[in-house]
């Protein structure tokens, strides 16, 4: 249930800063500074290693740090990977008129903290998958988007061909993108919507899968 949309698997680093990948602040030729474009939007290297010092900071003061640290290795290519996925599922949910309230986020939260055995343990939960505790809500917030969308599509998110289904609609959406990755991060997959150097598909019949 608690899998993250990109996949996060591989182990690095043993060292907080060794681990906290040092990105270089420039772009491709024709989108300088950008880590990605979508749609035209940047995303800026500047607010992919924002989001990662989030995660490796959260990582660094929780017990076993540094384990979490190892098991979250490529964390920028997975960070950037969700990223990404955002805005797609983002434009797939809007295109079909699903929407998520404030309320949907805190009542589908709540019942997974007490799944999870408390609040803290849930966030303990997440951030062994790379999401740091204030990125909870947002993947909630995906988690019910793509429930909603697989209903507007009639699929069933439990069973192969409703995956399929589902995936298929993320990708015509994601072509009609325009998705422009910086190279030294990879090459973004429409087909599998995923950033190729990650390798691990986000769906599951569990619930959204990261970013690895």
């Amino acid at each position: 249930m608690f899998r993250r949309r990109t996949a996060l698997s591989v182990s690095a680093t043993v060292a907080l800063l060794a681990a906290t990948p040092i990105l270089a602040a420039c772009g491709s030729g024709v989108h300088p500074g950008a880590a990605a474009v979508v749609d035209g939007k940047r995303i800026t290297v500047a607010q992919l290693q924002a989001k990662v010092k989030d995660v490796r900071e959260a990582q660094g003061r929780a017990p076993q740090g540094e384990q979490l640290i190892m098991n979250t290795g490529r964390l920028s290519l997975a960070t950037l990977n969700g990223m990404i996925f955002d805005e797609v599922l983002a434009r797939s949910a809007k295109d079909a008129g699903v929407t998520v309230t404030r309320n949907d986020i805190q009542k589908w939260r709540a019942a997974a903290e007490t799944r999870a055995g408390g609040a803290e343990r849930l966030k303990a939960m997440w951030l062994q998958q790379g999401i740091a505790p204030d990125e909870i809500d947002a993947m909630v917030r995906n988690q019910l988007l793509l429930d909603g969308l697989a209903k507007h599509l009639g699929a069933d998110r439990g069973q192969p061909d409703g995956q399929r289904q589902l995936a298929q609609a993320l990708a015509k959406t994601s072509r009609a993108m325009g998705i422009d990755v910086n190279p030294r991060f990879g090459k973004w997959d429409d087909r599998q919507v995923i950033l190729g150097e990650t390798k691990e598909p986000w769906i599951t019949s569990g619930g959204v899968k990261q970013r690895v």
